[in-house]
This record gives C-alpha cells, structure tokens and sequence, in this order.
C-alpha cells in the first residue's frame, strides 16, 4: 500500500477516533450517573424556543428546590461550548447547590452531536433521570411535564420489591 493511501485512510480515520471520546461534559455526567443518589440530566440550549418556554414557567428552579437531594446537571448542547449560563442565572438556576452546569463543545448545525453519554440525541429538550448507574426515566420528546417528572423521581426512590408475590 503507498504511503499516499495510508495516509488518506490515516485522515479519513482521525475524525471517527477524535468523535469517540466523549467530552468532559459527558465525562462528568458518565462519572454523576454512576453515583447511588438520584441525578437528572437535562440536555438543552438557550436558543431553543421549548427550552426557553420550560424555564419562563419557573417550574425548573420549583423542581430544583423541591428535590434537594437530587442532583440536576444542565448540559447545555449544540451550542457551541457554550453553557447557557446567562440564561439560567436569570430564572435563579445558577446558585443552588445542587445544580451543576455544564457544556458539551459540539456544533449547532448539520454537524452536532448525535449522541450523548452513549444514548441518542435528536431532540432538545431531552431529560434522563438516573440512580444507581441505572437510567429510570427517558423523557426525549421535547418540554418537560412537571408533575410527570415529578412522579418519575418519587418512584425512582421508591423501595419496592416483589418478595412474597407468587
């Protein structure tokens, strides 16, 4: 094989490893999720007119501030690395302790990511509840139903078992 040839396949190649790796925002999300506590991810931007219209009803910062001990990580995505903070310090987001920001460096465009922490992406607003490792709840339709959410924490702490059923 020439080395005109290895190196063509060498730089086809190059994009597809460097794709691969995922970004410190998905580091740290992959690292999160793994935790024994409940953690939501919400995966958004703040050009989007439905993520927008989830945070103008202060629903976000009520279900924040309802669920202490659950960890919220807004992850703002096709934004050019940026995260978006502006826009949540403006619905009161930004300063509760159990709320992490956090920005994936993608596009917007054609070339944005398709993926995330291993799962698809093709629509935001996308929200994923998890505990221990497990994914409970993927909610990636678009705006988010409060109470729905809501239910979808109380039951992912919930103990349950089906000890004596048969």
């Amino acid at each position: 094989m020439s080395i005109l040839r290895l190196a063509s396949i060498f730089i086809l190649l190059t994009p597809i490893s460097l794709r691969a790796e995922p970004s410190a925002a998905e580091q740290k999300v992959l690292e999160a999720t793994r935790s024994q506590e409940l953690s939501v991810v919400h995966l958004w931007a703040p050009w989007c007119s439905n993520c927008q219209a989830e945070l103008k009803g202060g629903d976000w910062l009520k279900i924040v501030k309802d669920n202490p001990r659950v960890h919220f990580y807004f992850v703002s995505v096709w934004n050019g690395g940026e995260d978006g903070r502006a826009m949540l310090k403006k619905f009161d987001l930004v300063d509760q302790p159990n709320v992490t920001i956090l920005a994936d460096p993608g596009p917007r465009g054609k070339d944005h990511i398709k993926e995330f922490a291993g799962l698809p992406l093709s629509w935001i607003p996308t929200t994923w509840v998890y505990k221990g490792g497990d994914l409970r709840y993927a909610l990636n339709y678009g705006e988010m139903r409060f109470p729905v959410l809501q239910q979808f924490l109380e039951d992912s702490n919930s103990e349950w078992s089906h000890k004596g059923e048969l």
